[in-house]
């Protein structure tokens, strides 16, 4: 493999693999440091969530606070770290709730997913770079939003589905 780009966050290597069926195919393989996703819930079954500014679609969308992954941290840390900067919360329960892979066919990217509460409301820290509003809206609601197409952002709508599925297993 060869590394054709190196960025702050990816790096692009181009090639050639040999499969398991011995078949030779060219790739292009953009490595990235993975992130974490948190669905920080409070007593009224609300979550907190982001509707943010992303240049790459000129458009605001809802997104779970998350972010990537810093010099190879714990994914807990990253979960952690995004949580209290994006929204200045703090919280006692985690709840991790897997990981997932964004695009195996060209992305190394991996998401860990946790499940929040016991919540302490402290100030954001937002980075200068981050255009985002905080919004607290019911679980139901956001399920169904995922449903009918209006959250697009897969991390988002695979951590709201894990999260109500854990938290429908735990209330039985």
């Amino acid at each position: 493999m060869k590394t054709v780009f190196k960025g702050q966050v990816i790096r692009l290597d181009t090639g050639s693999v040999t499969l398991p069926n011995g078949h030779s195919h060219p790739v292009e393989v953009v490595h990235h440091p993975g992130g974490a996703a948190v669905v920080a819930i409070n007593e009224k079954r609300q979550v907190c969530m982001l509707r943010q500014y992303r240049f790459i679609l000129d458009d605001w969308i809802w997104e779970l606070p998350a972010g990537k992954r810093d010099h190879d941290e714990p994914p807990i840390k990253t979960a952690r770290r995004e949580l209290q900067e994006e929204t200045g919360l703090l919280a006692r329960h985690w709840q991790p709730l897997g990981e997932s892979i964004s695009s195996p066919g060209v992305f190394t990217e991996r998401i860990w997913y946790y499940l929040v509460t016991g919540l302490e409301q402290q100030a954001p820290a937002q980075e200068q770079g981050e255009c985002m509003e905080i919004h607290w809206l019911a679980l139901n609601e956001l399920l169904d939003r995922c449903l009918h197409g209006d959250i697009e952002d897969a991390k988002t709508i695979i951590g709201l589905t894990r999260a109500a599925a854990w938290l429908d297993q735990s209330d039985r």
